[in-house]
């Protein structure tokens, strides 16, 4: 079993937590405690990089649905950077790939996060 460590940045207005080690039923409450620690917001996107996630169990997976549930509630976006071909294959047996926003990279995800923030504030300016 490794440890979860989780390094937080942020990119403009949206905050990315990369994971690294096992998000399993003993490390998943980090994950919770680190999205809670974040300042969501309508204006702020959370990305979680998963490029150096090594192994993702269910209480992983549960772990990741509530930082989206925790993150939607903020009025935030969410997207995952980065899966693993495993966890992505577990994401789409499960239909998960069609709640989440899924990027191959974090610069992937907040370059189209900030493409449709500002398309957002288009058209709020517009209407």
């Amino acid at each position: 079993m490794n440890a979860l460590a989780i390094a937080t940045s942020t990119g403009g207005s949206w905050r990315i937590l990369k994971l690294t080690g096992d998000l399993d039923f003993h490390t998943a409450p980090q994950l919770r405690a680190a999205v809670e620690a974040q300042p969501l917001s309508p204006n702020h996107g959370l990305v979680i990089d998963l490029s150096d996630l090594a192994f993702c169990d269910s209480s992983g997976i549960t772990a990741m649905l509530v930082a989206r549930r925790l993150t939607v509630a903020a009025g935030a976006t969410m997207a995952l950077a980065a899966v693993p071909g495993r966890v992505a294959r577990i994401f789409a047996r499960a239909g998960l790939d069609q709640i989440f926003t899924i990027h191959a990279t974090t610069a992937d995800a907040t370059a189209t996060a900030t493409a449709t923030a500002t398309d957002a504030t288009a058209s709020d300016d517009a209407g």
